[in-house]
Formats: structure tokens, C-alpha cells, sequence
């Protein structure tokens, strides 16, 4: 073994065990950089909210709050653990790690920097490795199916969200699980689809050969902005954000598919959608932002694709830059925008994004077809004109928001000569000053 990795040092290639033994060691620190993010944006969300109602947000523990997540962490922990009769033990068990666990494999294909070369390490480590002319790909498994895995693994959760519903033995969580899972399903087609259209146009499923050809031909967002919106509207479905939230709904269902978890049951929950959120993010930075690129145009300076140290951590420092800034801005939109009703969340998915990521999948192989990668742009303009053009010949449901006229409220009121039939001395005016001729209303 020893022989065979001085003889690959010779011709300057790189040992498969040196990109694994890296490969480990990427994913060692992602994953706590990942799960200290996922505390911290907990933080975030709650001073982003305060700032966004002009409140001051938590400030009491540690200097200004910065130590609150240690505190709701031991409150999790100190919390009872409590077991409702009737559960399915096993399941009930099993359902928090379900959900957590495929949060936690997606991020291994993600491209946090460039490559690295061995001999520049500082300290003589790149002579004490016999590194010379090595070379490693800043990544956790840097397999061929590439971006496919992290889909294919991402969509497991759903399995956690309906077990942990229907193992509860309660009806709000099997309901609120039941919805989890029809919403996962439907917001997985069209998140596929826009996937499929960035594959197009990059020619490559691997993170680096998407990466490649952000930095040959522009960022994709420039490109695919109309991918872009789809992929980021189903990203937020997918881990279960507002206006997505329909799986927890506390004004409907308590609490949703975790209504009978406490202590760190609940928490694994909890940090699985932060930490779903923090990969998708990384996923959207990697796809649509160019990754570790700083120039979103194809010509110019940018940043090199491999170096020393050095390079490695300003291109570290960039990704993590945009997938801090993709995650305020899901909190933004938590924070901006009201849930949706259950019918008009489907009515999203099946009636807009999935004919519509249809659509932009067929441009964008026609564009491709006819080798025009570089005018997309103007094939996503095309996709909205012609969304405009047809939507007035498709078939219409009636409005579900109509308002219903209300004889003798303020917004249909009485006309002279107007009769309103006998009813009894009820509440039956929502005017300032009821109508005289309405009769008695209360006033509590």
C-alpha cells in the first residue's frame, strides 16, 4: 500500500484514500458547523422577526442573547419525556430519527470550496504527507449521480412526518401528517423538474461540473431565474416553512404531525427543518449562485478553482455567506407572508409550478438543442409570455373568496324601499351605528 501511494505521488495523481481520508474530514466539520447554524438560526429567526415587528428580539442571556440557544437547548433537555398511552413505542421512537437523519445525508455532496493543493499546506505538512502534487476536491462524497442523491435523500423525510403522525395514536397528528406528506409528495415533481432544467443546461449532474459551468457560462439565476424561483418556492414547501407550513397549522392542527412530542423528541423535529433549511440553501447557492464563485457573469476576474489554503477559505467563507443570506431570506418570507389554505396549496402545485416547471424544462432543452445555452434568459421571458397568453383560455374554478352579500351590512346596504324579513333581536349589523330600521342589535 505504502509503495502503490508513493508510485501515484510520482505521476502527481491523487490517492483514492487521500480524497476519502478528506472527504471525512469535510464532513466532520460541516456537520458541526451545520448543527451549531441550525442553533444559531434559531437566533436569527427570532431577532429577524423581532426587527420585522419592531420588537427587541431575546437579549437577556449572554451579551445581546447570544447565549439563548444554550438555554433553549438545556430546556429541551430538562423537559420531561413524556410517551402518550397507545403510541406505537417503536415508531414513535423511530419517527424523529426518520426525519433527521436524511437532512443530515444530503449536505455530503455540496461543494463548500474548491480544490485544494497538498504541497501548499503551511507548517511543512505538505512534505510530511509526501503530498507533492496531490490534489483534493473539497467535498464530502463526490460520487457521479451528484445533485440526484441529495434529491433522492431529501425526499425521505416524509417517511419521518407520517410515522411520527400516525404512530401518535392521535387524530390532529395523523391529520397533520397525512397533509405533510401530500404536500412533500406534490412539491417534490416540481423542485425534479427545475433540478432537471439546471442538469440541461450544465450537461452534468456532478456539484463541480454544475459549478464548472456557472463559471464558463454565468451564474444560472441570471440564466434560469425563472428554475430559480420554482426550485426556491419548493425548497421552503419541502421543509415545512411558512406559507408551506400546513404540516404543523397551530390554529388548525395543535401542533401537527408532532403534536404528542416533548423534550428532544420535539427538538430533533425542530432542528430537522433548520437543518433542511440550511441544506436546501447550500443546495440553491450551489445550483443557482455560482457556489464559491464571486462573479455572477461569465467574463471578468473570479476566484481560482483550486489553490492553497488560503483560497480554500475565502471560497469556504463565500458559500457560507450565501447560504446565511438564502436562509434570512426564507425567514423574511416566513415573517412577510400568511399561510395558505390547504386547496389553494395544492391548487399551487398541480394547477402552477408543475405545468409551469414543465414548461421551462421543454425551453430549456430546445434552447439547448440548438446549442443557445447563452440567450436562456430570453427562453425564461418566453416561458412567462407564454404563461400569460394561455392562462386566459384555461378553465377556471369558481373563487372560494367570493364575498357573499349580506342584506343590510356595509357592504350591501339597505336601499329605500328595502324590507328585511322578521328575525329575532340578535347581533345582526357589524355597522359602527346599526341601521335604525334593522331593529335591536346588541353592542357587547
Amino acid at each position: 500500500m505504502i509503495e502503490s501511494l508513493s508510485t501515484l505521488a510520482a505521476v502527481g495523481e491523487t490517492p483514492v484514500l487521500v480524497q476519502a481520508a478528506a472527504g471525512v474530514l469535510v464532513i466532520l466539520v460541516m456537520l458541526h458547523v451545520i448543527l451549531g447554524g441550525c442553533a444559531y438560526a434559531i437566533l436569527l429567526e427570532r431577532k429577524l422577526s423581532a426587527w420585522m415587528q419592531d420588537r427587541v428580539g431575546p437579549n437577556r442571556v449572554g451579551p445581546m442573547g447570544l447565549l439563548q440557544p444554550i438555554a433553549d437547548g438545556l430546556k429541551f433537555i430538562l423537559k420531561e419525556e413524556y410517551t402518550p398511552p397507545g403510541v406505537d413505542k417503536v415508531l414513535f421512537m423511530l419517527a424523529p430519527a426518520l426525519i433527521m437523519l436524511p437532512a443530515m445525508l444530503g449536505f455530503v455532496v455540496i461543494p463548500w470550496a474548491g480544490t485544494l493543493d497538498l504541497s501548499t499546506l503551511p507548517f511543512g505538512l505538505g512534505e510530511l504527507i509526501g503530498g507533492d502534487g496531490w490534489k483534493v476536491n473539497l467535498i464530502g462524497a463526490d460520487i457521479n449521480i451528484g445533485v440526484v442523491f441529495l434529491l433522492a435523500t431529501a425526499s425521505l423525510g416524509v417517511y419521518g412526518v407520517a410515522l411520527g403522525g400516525w404512530a401518535s395514536n392521535s387524530k390532529f397528528s395523523f391529520l397533520g401528517g397525512l397533509r405533510a406528506s401530500a404536500q412533500m409528495i406534490s412539491y417534490e415533481i416540481p423542485m425534479g423538474l427545475s433540478l432537471l432544467a439546471v442538469i440541461l443546461m450544465a450537461g452534468s449532474v456532478t456539484p463541480y461540473g454544475i459549478l464548472d459551468a456557472q463559471r464558463e457560462s454565468g451564474w444560472f439565476i441570471l440564466q434560469q431565474p425563472l428554475a430559480a424561483i420554482l426550485f426556491y418556492t419548493c425548497m421552503l414547501a419541502e421543509s415545512n416553512r411558512t406559507p408551506f407550513d400546513l404540516a404543523e397549522a397551530e390554529s388548525e392542527l395543535v401542533g401537527g404531525y408532532h403534536t404528542e412530542y416533548s423534550s428532544m423528541r420535539f427538538a430533533m423535529f425542530f432542528l430537522a427543518e433548520y437543518f433542511h433549511m440550511i441544506t436546501g440553501a447550500a443546495f440553491f447557492a450551489l445550483l443557482f449562485l455560482g457556489g464559491y464563485s464571486l462573479n455572477p457573469v461569465p467574463f471578468g476576474w473570479d476566484l481560482p478553482a483550486e489553490g492553497g489554503l488560503g483560497l480554500i477559505l475565502v471560497q469556504w467563507a463565500v458559500m457560507l455567506g450565501k447560504t446565511g443570506l438564502m436562509v434570512a431570506f426564507g425567514m423574511a418570507v416566513r415573517w412577510t407572508i400568511p399561510r395558505f389554505r390547504f386547496d389553494q396549496l395544492m391548487r399551487l402545485a398541480w394547477e402552477g409550478m408543475i405545468p409551469l416547471s414543465l414548461l421551462v424544462v421543454l425551453v430549456t432543452a430546445i434552447f439547448v438543442h440548438l446549442g443557445l445555452e447563452p440567450w436562456m434568459w430570453l427562453g425564461s421571458i418566453g416561458c412567462v409570455v407564454i404563461v400569460y397568453a394561455v392562462l386566459p383560455f384555461m378553465p377556471r374554478q369558481s373563487n372560494p373568496n367570493r364575498r357573499i352579500a349580506m342584506v343590510g351590512s356595509r357592504f350591501n346596504p339597505l336601499r329605500e324601499g328595502d324590507a328585511l324579513p322578521p328575525r329575532p333581536a340578535v347581533a345582526i349589523s357589524d355597522a359602527a351605528i346599526p341601521d335604525p330600521r334593522q331593529g335591536p342589535a346588541s353592542i357587547h
